[in-house]
């Protein structure tokens, strides 16, 4: 039986047939893996999911974590999910073996914890975190710092989290007023100040929490550059270190991952690396965690499209429209042409968007410099793209369910509220068109984008679909340089940028996926090569009038007064 949760079938096309992850195994680095220990790991993340994490999705939905004023009651499933998850490995299989890991490809652990954020976005949160605070202190804390607190954390002991947000500043990290005081005799710090949306930030799940946060030491300059980075546990030594839940965050989604308001009173910390170095540090999380939450939008969209192409199968209601016949027998919707158009709109979001979470991933497993520029410029895209374009695979499934959709009795509506948050966390997609049009694109003179350009140019050159691709390259890379004689003006209309640029990007991904499926027969394929044929032909026409939008030089939200808006 194909599972609801995720496509198995899919995830071996895209990593065999697809991304050719077992050449990876030539590499010294994963020399001891080959295609049997890639689907061993496969195979038990799926088997762990769907019988540990799946079961009390909707649970943790209906039974949100709360706060007595005291401490945080969680329901007992999500510690026991994690505890398996943490004791099969598979938080530590990316990491070296001397650390304790199997050096299992990132592209082939990202594929393994997609099954966990499509099985209970939630629970999975709080490995997501956990991992992400570890690599960043496997890559710039101490020796004393790995043993003292990474080695805990991938054994499962231990949580982590990032405070970076603080209520008054919000995305804005400049504004950022948490202070860190040190001291002399013990060479630590006091942190003093409030951290604001942090999930994870408290609970009993785990022997301690691992808090790195973001704060400004005495006398640093203002804006970015005076913050620095510090290690805050919840416990030292036993003892409650001086960090208080002030509260619980209830949002419409993710509502099993708890969100907090903490309060940072004398708080005993240590530095990361070097002051004044902490955004620096802090984006070796947030880039991975924004991959992450691209993950996940992917996951929760692709979730979302199996269940309601299970249900469009089985739920019959109406007849043909040629069928005027009242006593024939209802068809299955998948049947309606309506429903059909949403099933494939949808098969092109989360099958597209899954090939650039995987393609992304894989950059990691091959580094050199023209990946790691490929890769910096993509993550925004990464990252935004799934979240506004998978949920809309959830919002389509919602619609296939009919009335029944908007109902609690059926999962869609949940996986749709999960995935909302997704175009929030880890920097709004605002702010990831900022970021793509005002610095990625433009920095090094361009390369970053003349290099994606390239290489979507050299799969479209050999497509029979190719050509709107071609030209769709040449405009892209045209209003770029059109846009920045007038800075203000260009990033005025950001978000159109990302999204064509993104739509863009979800062409190539299915152009590439279609040269993999090539002379290769089945229903699989069929569907490979439709899909691939809807997007060039129904999604990626959408961009020109993005582009126009930009060429036009439109200063309509420049000129925009906030006493005009009502």
């Amino acid at each position: 039986m194909n599972s609801k949760v995720l496509s198995r079938r899919d995830l071996d096309f895209l990593l065999y047939e697809w991304l050719d992850v077992e050449s990876l195994t030539t590499r010294e680095r994963f020399a001891d893996h080959s295609r049997e220990t890639f689907d061993a790991f496969l195979d038990v993340s799926q088997q762990i999911a769907e019988r540990d994490f799946a079961p009390h999705n909707r649970k943790n939905d209906l039974f949100e974590p709360t706060f007595d004023g005291e401490r945080v009651t969680i329901i007992p499933e999500v510690a026991k999910a994690l505890r398996v998850f943490a004791e099969s490995g598979l938080l530590a299989a990316t990491l070296d073996a001397e650390r304790g890991g199997s050096q299992l490809p990132v592209v082939v652990g990202r594929a393994c914890f997609l099954w966990f954020q499509a099985a209970n976005t939630a629970t999975s949160a709080y490995a997501m975190l956990t991992s992400g605070n570890a690599h960043l202190l496997l890559a710039h804390g101490t020796e004393e710092q790995i043993q003292t607190y990474v080695l805990p954390m991938i054994e499962g002991r231990y949580t982590g989290t990032m405070c970076l947000s603080e209520p008054q500043a919000g995305s804005s990290l400049s504004d950022v007023t948490t202070k860190a005081v040190r001291d002399e005799e013990t060479g630590r710090y006091r942190l003093t100040g409030g951290k604001m949306w942090i999930s994870g930030g408290d609970h009993e799940l785990s022997e301690n929490i691992i808090h790195l946060v973001l704060a400004r030491v005495a006398g640093a300059p203002a804006g970015v550059k005076g913050l620095s980075l510090f290690i805050v546990p919840k416990l030292i030594d036993g003892r409650r270190n001086g960090v208080t839940l002030a509260g619980l965050n209830h949002k419409m989604g993710y509502r099993g991952t708890t969100n907090t308001v903490l309060a940072f009173d004398d708080a005993e910390g240590e530095l990361v690396g070097e002051e004044g170095r902490g955004l620096q540090y802090m984006f070796h999380m947030m880039n991975e965690a924004r991959i992450g939450v691209g993950s996940g939008a992917v996951a929760l969209g692709y979730t979302g499209y199996l269940h309601a192409l299970e249900y469009a199968r089985v739920r019959q209601q109406g007849r043909p429209a040629g069928d005027k016949d009242p006593a024939a027998p209802p068809v299955p919707i998948v049947q309606h042409p309506d429903v059909r158009r949403m099933l494939l709109a949808s098969k092109s979001y989360v099958e597209g968007g899954l090939a650039l979470v995987l393609y992304a991933a894989k950059l990691l497993d091959e580094p050199s410099p023209e990946n790691d520029l490929l890769l910096d410029t993509l993550t925004p895209i990464v990252k935004a793209w799934p979240s506004q374009w998978c949920r809309l695979a959830d919002d389509h499934a919602i619609q296939i369910h009919g009335g029944y959709g908007y109902t609690r009795e059926y999962p869609v509506e949940q996986f749709y509220r999960d995935n909302r948050l997704n175009s929030i966390h880890e920097g709004t997609d605002g702010i990831q068109a900022l970021d793509l049009l005002g610095r990625k694109v433009t920095q090094r003179g361009g390369a970053g984008l003349a290099l994606l350009l390239d290489r979507i140019r050299a799969t479209a050159l050999k497509s029979e679909l190719g050509e709107p691709v071609v030209k769709a390259c040449d405009r892209l890379a045209a209003t770029t340089a059109k846009l920045w004689a007038d800075p203000a003006t260009a990033l005025v209309n950001a978000t159109a940028y990302l999204d064509a640029a993104g739509h863009l990007v979800i062409a190539w991904m299915w152009l590439s996926q279609l040269a993999a499926a090539e002379g290769k027969i089945g229903d699989f394929y069929e569907g490979k090569r439709l899909a691939a044929r809807y997007f060039i032909t129904h999604e990626l026409p959408r961009i020109g009038p993005m582009l126009d939008l930009l060429d036009s030089g439109d200063t309509l939200l420049l000129d925009l007064e906030d006493a005009w808006l009502g």
